[in-house]
């Protein structure tokens, strides 16, 4: 099975828009939407009719501090996010989208000026590339360019992760991040389903072991992942459920940031927040381990010291500059990166969320 021909037809000709999915595994759980800031919704309300019905995505990728960014999309499909992002950016930001499938950025690039108009913009601050994102030298993408990487539910269309993460890394800026949200499984997949042709489209048989992730990171050199929010996912095709068997997936959105690593450091630091983000004023959550109270100081390891330190996050900061020691062990990568483990507590969509999309509901509010 050529799997890039398979995906590029699963999702230009086979899909017309998110109803004619198998699983709601590539559907942006409703939990999600009820923590977008003002900000990201009125964008998304402006998005163009067609636009919105072709996107395929597991997750928000709207991080904070956007204004003037530089943003790269990879794996666009017809613009949805990208151009939720060209609002958020303002106009002296930028966003370029990278895709391979050419129905879903013939849909995309017919919307560049319609977006300019609907902002206000003189004129359109997005384009749109052909291309392969294991690949996105060949796509003309130069190094240390983009101050953010995004993608939603696409890297687990891929066949190699590494390569992906690799030339993130090589056109990120220093001190840049990756936020983006994909599939996950909890344990490594068998190759009968690596070679199912539906579940490839699916966004399921690519999926990496979570753990992957962590390794690949690690060996790349990226500071992270931090797990920002994970959802469970639902198959609802009995025949594919079969396939599947004891395998369990989850959406996870995670941030990556391209900074020195500093694993199990025994330093601690005191961050505090200035309140200064728009649209978060009271507090900024960093991951679900840490969350930043405005004017409270916060215990950080040196990673997350360094990451405040070098990124955009900075002005937004007061840090110590002496650390002190660690008086407990600090958490294993492990643990912390676990979507699994943080659906099955308090604080995950499991308990306190809606387990699926379709049993989201607006007098239980999710997340």
């Amino acid at each position: 099975m050529d799997i890039k021909e398979s995906v590029k037809d699963y999702y230009g000709k086979r899909l017309n828009g998110s109803d004619d999915l198998q699983t709601d595994v590539c559907k942006t759980q409703s939990c999600n939407m009820v923590k977008t800031s003002p900000s990201t919704r009125e964008a998304l309300e402006l998005c163009n009719e067609e636009v919105v019905k072709r996107y395929f995505g597991c997750g928000l990728v709207f991080p904070e501090c956007l204004d003037g960014c530089r943003i790269l999309d990879l794996g666009s499909g017809s613009g949805r996010d990208c151009y939720v992002l060209s609002k958020l950016v303002g106009e002296e930001g930028f966003i370029t989208g990278v895709d391979m499938t050419p129905e879903q950025l013939d849909i995309a690039n017919k919307y560049k000026d319609y977006h300019a108009k609907k902002f206000g913009y003189s004129k359109s601050n997005t384009e749109f590339l052909m291309g392969d994102i294991e690949n996105l030298q060949k796509a003309g993408v130069k190094d240390d360019s983009y101050d953010i990487v995004v993608s939603n539910c696409v890297v687990n269309l891929t066949t190699d992760k590494r390569a992906v993460l690799q030339e993130t890394w090589r056109v990120l800026k220093d001190g840049g991040e990756v936020y983006f949200s994909d599939i996950y499984a909890d344990r490594v997949l068998s190759e009968e389903l690596r070679q199912h042709q539906a579940l490839w489209g699916e966004c399921i048989a690519g999926a990496l072991w979570w753990r992957e992730l962590v390794d690949l990171c690690k060996d790349i050199g990226f500071s992270g992942p931090y797990l920002v929010v994970s959802n469970k996912t639902t198959v609802e095709s009995e025949e594919l459920r079969k396939v599947l068997g004891k395998n369990s997936f989850v959406s996870a959105t995670y941030r990556l940031i391209k900074s020195p690593r500093h694993d199990n450091s025994d330093q601690i630091f005191e961050a505090t927040y200035k309140g200064t983000l728009p649209d978060h004023e009271k507090e900024f959550v960093f991951d679900v381990y840490t969350t930043f109270k405005t004017g409270q100081q916060q215990s950080v390891d040196a990673a997350v010291a360094n990451i405040l330190r070098i990124s955009r996050y900075s002005k937004h900061f007061d840090l110590s500059n002496e650390s002190t020691k660690r008086s407990e062990p600090g958490r294993d990568a492990y643990q912390t990166a676990d979507p699994f483990i943080w659906l099955k507590t308090d604080g995950g969509t499991e308990m306190s969320c809606c387990p699926s999309s379709k049993k989201a509901s607006s007098e239980k509010p999710c997340c």
